[in-house]
């Protein structure tokens, strides 16, 4: 026999707690989204492969450091990568975190329902797009600054580094620099091709696609086909890598042929500014659409 259904005239009562506000809202979303990126809090499986890409993006660094310390002034200058190329050596580890883990961000919100909740609470879609992304670039950071911040230290620590604190600090601030202009590129796209579709394996094949596909496609158009080099500002690959190189004052290797003209870097920056817009456009376009209930 089942107990009688009881009623508690509790009342209607005013929420008496502390209103934080949007900015508060925000960044609670970032963080939550934060520590699903890495896995924090969900079963040991999530946290395997966030693990992994901080593992071998680090590993360049490590190894360079390891060969400093070992043989110390034995290692030539013309052995030690410049800083920009540092970029270049984890790129595959930026695309597989791309492809892979930044897509999780967005479609596990659509796909459990949470969008929906959190446009209940003070977050407008813009607020929550900025936390999101926010939230996916932090992350993305540590993947591409860490290494090359780790390998300035080391070699400070190891009297290789720059000359003089002045210096010092213009290396360090062109890495971040670098860091900024490489992680916001990869984040957008990541996330503009995600909020195309609810499924994370399909977000992260439209993703790869979007990278690879094209990079591919403008190699054969400049090297078999004969298409003009400056096409090559649009490679998604390369560009980022390239951008790093101009931040540093240096040619990079994103397809200057022997007896051509050098890009301008203008044309490098407005290249890779019009894929960032391309992305955050179809990201926006595509959150517009979405119903808030």
């Amino acid at each position: 026999m089942t107990a009688p259904a009881e009623i508690f005239d509790r009342g209607y009562r005013r929420y008496e707690g502390e209103r934080a506000g949007v900015g508060q809202a925000m960044r609670s979303v970032a963080w939550h989204t934060i520590r699903s990126v890495l896995g924090i809090g969900r079963k040991g499986r999530h946290k395997v492969f966030p693990a992994i890409v901080a593992l071998v993006a680090f590993l360049p660094s490590i190894a360079f450091l390891a060969l400093t310390i070992l043989i110390g002034d034995m290692l030539g200058e013309a052995l030690r990568p410049p800083y920009w190329e540092l970029f270049g050596l984890p790129i595959v580890v930026v695309v597989l975190f791309a492809t892979l883990v930044a897509p999780e961000a967005l479609v596990r919100d659509r796909r459990d329902g949470m969008f929906r909740l959190y446009l209940s609470t003070p977050l407008t879609k813009p607020t929550y797009l900025i936390a999101k992304f926010a939230a996916v670039t932090a992350v993305m950071t540590i993947v591409v600054a860490g290494p090359v911040l780790l390998l300035l230290i080391g070699y400070t620590i190891q009297s290789l580094g720059p000359d003089g604190f002045g210096a010092w600090l213009g290396v360090a601030a062109r890495i971040l620099l670098s860091s900024v202009v490489i992680v916001v590129f990869m984040a957008a796209l990541s996330l503009g091709a995600s909020s195309l579709t609810d499924r994370r394996a399909i977000a992260s094949v439209g993703v790869l696609g979007a990278l690879v596909g094209v990079s591919i496609v403008i190699g054969i158009c400049v090297d078999a086909i004969g298409v003009r080099h400056e096409l090559r500002v649009l490679d998604p690959l390369g560009a980022p890598v390239e951008m790093a190189a101009r931040i540093f004052g240096e040619i990079g290797p994103a397809g200057e042929n022997p007896g051509r003209p050098t890009t301008p870097t203008w044309l490098v920056f407005v290249g890779a500014s019009a894929w960032t817009t391309v992305w955050l456009g179809v990201l926006v376009a595509r959150y517009r659409r979405l119903a808030a209930v």
